[in-house]
């Protein structure tokens, strides 16, 4: 079973149910207690709750470290990604009781509204992981992104060679074409990948849409001699053979296109699955330093 199958599921769901008694346990005692005044952060349950709930913060952020230690026994990876999942997404109960529903324009409110934007990135990276690998199987079509590239550059070369026989502005604008293309890179790049075979077939279609109209008018107002005639008959030949080429050189770019769009979109959601990383760890660490000030601010100033 994959990581993605069983992220959720792990050992029967075991986290979500330990996130749900945490949950109800927190809401019981939130509508049992009875505070002096409206429910805050300073009372004791709101110290319980932000206690346990800056110890989660800290535990989750663990994770990062934990996934670079392979030999670690403490817990297989994927129990912690399940519990980094449902834990995680429990603090947004936890934090709410925690303060009482109290909210301001202060660090407190900044570090709550960071952990809110934490759990929301995290969850679209869950998302990501559960449905992004079964699309790229499907757009694979049971190859692989090394037999992908390597069909490119086959067809590139193709491509070229059937050019060389056309005409050299053809050429050109194959070679052009082929600069053009960019598939890889940032991860920026990744989600906009440029894919210009569409230009070379666009000048390709344009040739031959050209010589077809030349080729009727020259049918149109040719009255040759015998002589000319069988002269004229073997330049056709030529034409033919260069027709043939251009037909095939058709085919090898429309093929291209295919291949290559089918690789953009590999690599887009390769891309998205890790490109969500890049707003969730920066994020964590805005958080723990927001949490760090609010702790600081409520011992020594509130």
């Amino acid at each position: 079973m994959s990581m993605r199958d069983s992220m959720l599921s792990f050992a029967g769901a075991r986290y979500l149910w330990v996130a749900l008694v945490l949950v109800v346990a927190s809401v019981v005692a939130y509508l049992w207690h009875d505070p002096i005044g409206v429910p805050n952060g300073g009372t004791w349950l709101g110290y319980t709750l932000g206690t346990i709930g800056a110890l989660l913060i800290v535990w989750l952020m663990l994770l990062g470290i934990r996934k670079r230690r392979y030999g670690n026994r403490f817990g297989t990876m994927l129990g912690w990604a399940s519990a980094h999942v449902y834990l995680g997404t429990a603090l947004i109960a936890i934090a709410f009781l925690h303060s009482g529903f109290q909210v301001g324009l202060n660090i407190h409110t900044l570090a709550l509204v960071l952990m809110l934007l934490v759990i929301a990135s995290g969850m679209f990276g869950v998302f990501a992981y559960l449905r992004y690998p079964a699309l790229m199987t499907r757009n694979r079509d049971n190859t692989t992104r090394d037999a992908m590239l390597d069909e490119i550059v086959e067809l590139d070369q193709q491509a070229l060679a059937l050019a060389d026989a056309v005409d050299p502005k053809i050429h050109a604008a194959i070679l052009r074409s082929n600069e053009r293309t960019q598939l890889g890179g940032s991860a920026w790049r990744l989600l906009r990948p440029r894919e210009d075979t569409d230009s070379a077939i666009d000048q390709v279609r344009a040739f031959l849409e050209q010589k077809d109209a030349e080729k009727r008018k020259d049918g149109q107002t040719r009255d040759m001699p015998t002589m000319f005639a069988m002269v004229d008959f073997l330049s056709s030949r030529a034409a033919d053979s260069k027709n043939e080429a251009l037909r095939k050189l058709m085919d090898v770019l429309a093929r291209k296109k295919t291949v290559t769009t089918r690789l953009a979109r590999d690599l887009q959601l390769q891309a998205l699955m890790e490109v969500w990383l890049y707003v969730h760890v920066p994020l964590s660490f805005a958080l723990l330093g927001a949490l760090t000030a609010h702790i600081v601010s409520v011992f020594f100033y509130w």
